[in-house]
């Protein structure tokens, strides 16, 4: 079954916790998404304030996708610059999809209906995100139109000893 996505839900206490359940659930089956398993729920809850707060002031949106049973099956969180220079493109942070439906194209529509949301964003051209190399986030993204615009070497310590690269891409949507 295809998810439901919906840009701009209300928040309310049951998306909030799903929202920190998939973090978390993605984040200890080794999803690339600003922490390293092991990780409890309150170590991740500081970060998905900040993104709440970018919602409540309108700096950030939120795109969350649920599965059949209502359940938060992936989300991706589109940040508009401050920058006076850079408002014609916005950044794609915290792209998730839970680790149950991995493999079944959700990510593919995940990246989809977030390049249609921001499409319908006034003066919105392109989409930009980070990823961790290592992984192969770069071909996956890669795949879905993205290109490879920049790459920072090593520039993600995951652990001691293990350095990854930040992978810079960019979707055109024009």
């Amino acid at each position: 079954m295809p998810l439901t996505f919906t840009l701009d839900p209300a928040v309310t206490p049951e998306l909030r916790d799903g929202l920190l359940d998939l973090w978390t659930d993605v984040s200890n089956a080794g999803g690339a998404v600003g922490f390293v398993a092991p990780v409890e729920r309150d170590v991740i809850r500081p970060e998905l304030v900040k993104h709440l707060v970018g919602m409540e002031q309108g700096r950030t949106r939120l795109l969350v996708g649920l599965d059949e049973e209502g359940r938060v099956a992936a989300t991706a969180f589109l940040a508009f610059n401050t920058h006076r220079l850079m408002t014609h493109w916005l950044w794609l942070y915290t792209v998730m999809v839970h680790p149950r439906h991995q493999g079944e194209g959700y990510g593919r529509d995940l990246l989809a209906a977030a390049a249609d949301a921001a499409r319908g964003i006034d003066g919105i051209e392109a989409i930009r995100l980070t990823c961790r190399g290592g992984l192969g986030l770069e071909r996956f993204y890669g795949s879905c139109g993205y290109k490879e615009v920049g790459r920072i070497p090593g520039a993600i310590r995951v652990a001691p000893d293990d350095d990854r690269d930040d992978i810079i891409m960019l979707l055109p949507l024009t």
